[in-house]
């Protein structure tokens, strides 16, 4: 069983910044495939970006250049970099752990972009 909680979520101004995190439970930490998904009021969850244990990552084109993945296997922890933000990157942020078939989800944090 992982667990996975997201904390940095908040209010911020458009133009600002956040960095969310989310600490894993588990030993295999570093073979853990992880997400980023967002969901905004009334809209689906969608995915923001990934990492594969080896360091690869992808991002959604709505946050490319904007939005910065990584990981410290170390800490057993994932970070999602927000620079940029803009009014449509309201939404709870949930990091997803993925290993040997297995998904676990965190329970999310918000963030709100506004004036």
């Amino acid at each position: 069983q992982v667990q996975l909680v997201e904390s940095g979520g908040g209010l911020v101004q458009p133009g600002g910044s956040l960095r969310l995190s989310c600490a894993a439970s588990g030993r295999e930490f570093i073979n853990y495939a992880m997400d980023w998904y967002r969901q905004g009021s009334g809209k689906q969850r969608e995915l923001v970006a990934t990492i594969t244990s080896g360091g690869i990552t992808n991002y959604a084109d709505s946050v490319k250049g904007r939005f910065t993945i990584s990981r410290d296997n170390a800490k057993n922890t994932l970070y999602l970099q927000m620079n940029s933000l803009k009014p449509e990157d309201t939404a709870v942020y949930y990091c997803k752990a993925g290993f040997l078939g297995g998904t676990w989800w965190g329970k999310g944090t918000l963030v709100t972009v506004s004036p």
